[in-house]
């Protein structure tokens, strides 16, 4: 995160923890709600910027998704597997005329970004910290058109798109979820613009809001643990079938095609008051002698519940058997929710 950007969220009664903005101590509202219209830092994310003469052609031999596809202009959900098959990272990559962009959690980037710089060798490519200069936000529900009067000659984006301007760059997600990446110099000014339209969240909402839309978040407590469609990464858009070799590619496409996969990820509903931990074991009295399957990411809903997203066994999945402890009691059980994309039916 910037100095001079953490300085004034914290001119601003910000309240951190881990980096991430927990609220705002001037305000009574409830930081984990969702609105129609709301804002939260994202600056416990990292950006990694990626370019050079091979910059497609290096992450397409990397990466989960294909990349070579990517428009000047458009984003995609994209992730980096191990040889194992099990995904390392998850990102929001963009590609803008000279660069593409690799948006992840900010505990993770100094790692990932080493470790990709052992594969450039001789390649044209040149991977770099963008974080220290940019300030990034994410926009939570309502339209994106009061954007257009933010950064100018920008039309409001279309899910999948990454619009810049000479002021920054807006990255749609998803109609819930709005990213927005702005030079350094223009953060207070802009900050207090989008304010005068919507409210101020903290980081849970961004989670919240994440999770509803059914994408995994990789942190280093679940790093190496799920192939991609353990976590939907294919049903959420984050993965090529079509491409060529990446890291786990075989692993992956076996996956696919011979239909051997044992856990799927489920949103549920909690009865918490607080978050639970990336990594915390899920359990089922159809599996006894070991946990049927762990938590990727939570947020609270509200004073009483919590979300996740969950990757379990199959079998307890459809058995509507998953429970936060092993006590196996009505109150321990996780109530499974909707997402919003269909998952297969059972081979």
């Amino acid at each position: 995160m910037s100095e001079s950007w953490t300085n004034s969220l914290l001119k601003m009664g910000a309240q951190f923890d881990a980096g991430r903005v927990t609220g705002y101590a001037s305000d009574t509202s409830d930081h984990w709600l969702i609105g129609s219209r709301g804002i939260c830092d994202l600056s416990h994310y990292g950006l990694i910027r990626v370019s050079g003469e091979d910059a497609g052609g290096f992450l397409q031999a990397q990466l989960t998704n294909d990349v070579l596809a990517l428009d000047v202009g458009a984003a995609q959900l994209n992730g980096w597997c191990s040889p194992k098959g099990r995904l390392l990272a998850v990102f929001t990559l963009w590609r803008t005329s000279d660069a593409y962009y690799l948006m992840l959690p900010r505990p993770l980037q100094a790692g990932i970004q080493k470790r990709l710089g052992m594969f450039v060798l001789r390649s044209k490519v040149a991977i770099e910290d963008a974080s220290t200069l940019t300030v990034r936000w994410g926009l939570i529900g309502g339209s994106s058109t009061e954007l257009t009067d933010i950064l100018p000659d920008s039309p409001s984006p279309a899910p999948g798109t990454a619009l810049t301007t000479a002021t920054g760059t807006v990255v749609r997600l998803s109609p819930a979820r709005t990213i927005v990446v702005v030079n350094l110099l223009d953060a207070e000014r802009l900050w207090g613009e989008l304010l005068a339209q919507r409210s101020r969240l903290s980081a849970n909402a961004w989670d919240l809001a994440t999770i509803r839309d059914g994408v995994i978040e990789v942190l280093a407590e679940t790093q190496d643990a799920y192939v991609p469609q353990m976590a939907n990464f294919e049903l959420a858009g984050g993965v090529s079938f079509k491409k060529g070799c990446y890291p786990g590619q075989e692993i992956v496409a076996r996956t696919q095609y011979r239909g051997i996969l044992k856990r799927r990820m489920v949103r549920v509903r909690i009865a918490s008051e607080a978050t639970l931990s990336p990594g915390t074991p899920i359990f089922s009295p159809l599996f006894p002698e070991q946990a049927a399957g762990t938590l990727a990411i939570s947020a609270r809903a509200d004073a009483n519940t919590v979300e996740a997203l969950v990757v379990a066994q199959l079998e307890a999945i459809r058995n509507n058997s998953l429970f936060v402890d092993q006590s196996f009691s009505s109150d321990a059980q996780l109530e499974v929710l909707a997402l919003p994309y269909q998952l297969p039916d059972p081979p």
